[in-house]
């Protein structure tokens, strides 16, 4: 077994709040890769992930931003998952 890949975290990861609720925005991609994931994280620890990668980390800050302004933030943390592009 070889060494487990260099997770790099961008500098775009942060957190979010809106009407009280916040939300942690985790933007990152492997070592040796190109593409970035995306992973938002409430208050329970409670976790939403894309399945797909995006091309830049500001394309994966831009879909939580439109995600929020579009299904507000609760959708995070209550309900069903937000629709993810």
């Amino acid at each position: 077994m070889g060494d487990d890949p260099n997770i790099i975290h961008s500098d775009l990861c942060r957190e979010i709040t809106r009407d009280g609720v916040t939300i942690r925005v985790s933007i990152f991609r492997l070592e040796h890769e190109n593409h970035w994931w995306l992973e938002v994280i409430n208050a329970a620890d409670g976790s939403t992930t894309w399945d797909k990668p995006f091309t830049t980390e500001e394309d994966a800050l831009a879909e939580v931003v439109a995600t929020v302004a579009k299904e507000g933030i609760e959708c995070f943390v209550f309900g069903d998952p937000p629709t993810m592009h």
